[in-house]
């Protein structure tokens, strides 16, 4: 099965870093190269791609760096993956947006490879397409660990 880059991956955990600051200014490339383990030439590459499509704008200089165009409840993964990756669809003969017949099929319609493919693909869009960052903050935050209640006796001391 076909796997998301290590582009996209960082790309995602990039973007997921900017959208828990959104609001809060620009964030500097050595920021979330650090806080999220990637490489920092790595990272310009994307992050400038990403500009350049409009998903993020810079600031140079003091108090620089990059920052979401749009609030996170505003950004879905899906539109990140296709913007990062292309067509959701493991087959191109499956795809919604980039649709090419496979030379081998002599029956597009009646091909079961391509029916359960667009199956897949289906279902990954409904999940994808439905979440925005702000959901997947919103999870992460759940699966948080909470700080443990305060201590009866302290209030005693």
């Amino acid at each position: 099965m076909r796997t998301i880059s290590k582009r996209t991956q960082y790309g995602l955990k990039a973007v997921l870093n900017l959208a828990r600051r959104y609001g809060e200014g620009p964030v500097l490339i050595a920021t979330i190269s650090q806080e999220e383990s990637i490489p920092v030439k790595f990272l310009e590459l994307i992050l400038l791609n990403l500009k350049s499509r409009g998903l993020l704008r810079s600031k140079t200089g003091k108090g620089g760096g990059y920052e979401l165009t749009q609030e996170p409840s505003a950004i879905t993964i899906g539109s990140l993956i296709r913007l990062m990756e292309g067509p959701l669809a493991p087959l191109p003969c499956a795809s919604e947006t980039a649709y090419r017949p496979c030379k081998e099929c002599p029956d597009v319609e009646r091909c079961g490879v391509r029916i359960i493919m667009r199956q897949v693909r289906d279902a990954m869009a409904e999940v994808l397409d439905r979440t925005t960052l702000a959901d997947l903050l919103r999870r992460i935050e759940e699966l948080s660990p909470q700080p443990p209640p305060p201590d009866s006796l302290m209030y005693y001391i």
